[in-house]
């Protein structure tokens, strides 16, 4: 399945990189998936999405869980929880 990352705020910066096209096996087919396949990489991905931290995620521009289904060409968005102020 093919999708495309997109990386904001303290992520992008920890990682070095705002987005990136990717192709990934069958058996990644949830957020949490994703996720824990991009852990997988090791440094920095494994420290900057790291299981323990808030990360918040979209879906084609709609916030969702990470128990959500991927689907083929989706644009996925990781990004920290925003406070105002």
């Amino acid at each position: 399945m093919k999708l495309e990352l997109r990386f904001f705020a303290s992520l992008r910066e920890g990682l070095g990189l705002s987005s990136e096209n990717i192709t990934v096996s069958d058996n990644i087919k949830t957020i949490a998936d994703l996720r824990g396949h991009l852990i997988e990489r090791g440094n920095p991905w494994s420290e900057v999405l790291a299981t323990g931290k808030v990360i918040r995620c979209a879906l084609n521009q709609e916030m969702v869980k990470d128990t959500t289904s991927l689907v083929e060409g989706a644009e996925v968005a990781f990004f920290p929880p925003v406070t105002g102020g």
